[in-house]
């Protein structure tokens, strides 16, 4: 949910100190949010009773009244689908892991800088549907052969404690994966720790890595524990790996040889048993190849490989997603429920998806808020879905009522002569493209009475 959409999250940060809520709250706002606070544990779940509707929740641990550790657990019971981020000062690594298992989604420690503070919240709000609470893990909604491959892979590496890296376009859910991985595996009990590589910069990365003592730089003012060591005996996932710096790289490196770190400002050396697990949208082989990654680092990373493939190749997963994200709008709100019309899922089906299912996603959130009568009808999509088909098909031949083998030939139809004409008229390759026999796409094409010379012109 990026800040353009119709919708604007609202967050409750909950947090007894005046000034640190003050910051909170304009920072969010000043990026889209809409923002409540309260100085107290009671205020706070007083304000989640009386006020639904919440996107997030930011609560301190120590609290003057309850700690942040008994708002996480009531929310866990009364409000299980509202992702919850808590902030550390004070706390020790047993408090923050402990946080973690009863479901938090990240932590913030003090003091933060307003780029952490945003990438835990947007990651949080994007990654709730996926989250664990508890120990239950939201199910991974798919229908295609190509991603029931990747599943049975990611069953067979969950068990073991080998690095994995997840490679797949923007968007195609690489955290799910890292998450199912997590969640499937002997470490499931203990935390699930997610960094950006790719959000902060260099000297910010190394601290939230491996942690700073007290003193260490301007403005640590309080000694902060790094999420190795929090991440102790669970999985830390690195998300946008690529786009980590020389240095980082090496420092990663000595990490995963010898399982050993040491906090910025600090000579003391510290060990960490975690389960690494890292992903990228870049094609690391060619990064190698301009010297823009390392290439011991890359075999030391790239033990398994779980390739999540784009929504245009896993056409069978669209409707199920788009019905899936339905659901939960309908979960969330209190409202008719609202159907896709089979126009709309012709256009869904025709459409590439630059942003993988996190488009779909969002054009789902958008075609909910926008439908009416019952039903998700063309207009309420995105403008970019329709100008993107040549010739729609005409799926409503006799007036208002609908076949569903015609339905079917039309968006057959449509990915055939899509194929020939990317294939410039290549049965062969026109056939692979849409993983047929050559003699089926022929037979399918004469049948279907589409001209022989589609793409050749």
């Amino acid at each position: 949910m990026n800040n353009n959409n119709t919708k604007k999250n609202r967050i409750l940060v909950i947090d007894d100190e005046e000034h640190i809520l003050s910051l909170l709250k304009e920072t969010l706002e000043l990026s889209g949010y809409l923002c409540d606070t309260a100085l107290c544990g009671q205020e706070g779940l007083r304000m989640l009773r009386n006020k639904s509707g919440y996107d997030l929740l930011i609560t301190d641990i120590q609290l003057p009244d309850i700690s942040g550790l008994e708002i996480l657990e009531i929310s866990g019971k009364k409000y299980p689908f509202l992702p919850v981020i808590v902030i550390t000062g004070f706390a020790t690594i047993e408090s923050t892991k402990k946080a973690l298992r009863m479901g938090a989604m990240d932590y913030i420690p003090k003091p933060f800088t307003t780029g952490t503070v945003l990438s835990a919240v947007h990651n949080a709000i994007h990654a709730s549907f996926s989250r664990i609470r508890g120990r239950r893990f939201r199910k991974i909604v798919f229908r295609s052969r190509i991603m029931e491959q990747v599943m049975e892979l990611v069953s067979k590496i969950a068990k073991t404690d080998s690095t994995i890296l997840v490679t797949g376009e923007s968007g195609t859910g690489k955290e799910l994966i890292a998450r199912a991985i997590h969640s499937n595996s002997l470490r499931s009990t203990q935390p699930f720790i997610s960094v950006n590589s790719g959000a902060l910069p260099e000297g910010l990365l190394e601290s939230e890595l491996f942690g700073h003592v007290k003193g260490a730089f301007t403005g640590a003012t309080a000694t902060n524990h790094g999420r190795f060591r929090v991440a102790d005996g669970g999985t830390l996932f690195l998300d946008e790996v690529g786009n980590m710096s020389p240095t980082m790289q090496v420092k990663l490196l000595r990490v995963l040889q010898d399982g050993e770190f040491s906090p910025v400002g600090s000579s003391d050396v510290l060990t960490t048993d975690v389960r690494l697990i890292t992903a990228t949208n870049i094609n690391l082989e060619e990064a190698m190849s301009k010297n823009e990654f390392r290439e011991d680092l890359y075999y030391r990373l790239n033990v398994i490989e779980v390739h999540v493939p784009p929504l245009r190749h896993r056409t069978d997963d669209i409707l199920p997603l788009a019905e899936h994200f339905l659901s939960r709008q309908m979960g969330l709100e209190e409202r008719d429920s609202c159907v896709l019309s089979s126009s709309s899922a012709s256009i869904l089906l025709s459409y590439r998806w630059p942003g993988n299912v996190r488009e779909l996603e969002n054009a789902m959130e958008r075609a909910w808020i926008l439908c009416e009568n019952n039903a998700i009808l063309p207009e309420d999509l995105p403008g970019r879905m329709l100008s993107s088909l040549d010739e729609p098909p005409n799926i409503f031949p006799s007036g208002d009522g609908i076949r569903l083998d015609s339905l079917l030939e039309n968006i057959e139809k449509h990915y055939i002569i899509n194929a020939l004409k990317q294939s410039k008229g290549n049965r062969t390759l026109a056939a692979r493209l849409l993983g047929l026999k050559r003699t089926t796409l022929l037979a399918r094409v004469n049948s279907l009475g589409i001209a022989k010379d589609t793409g050749r012109n």
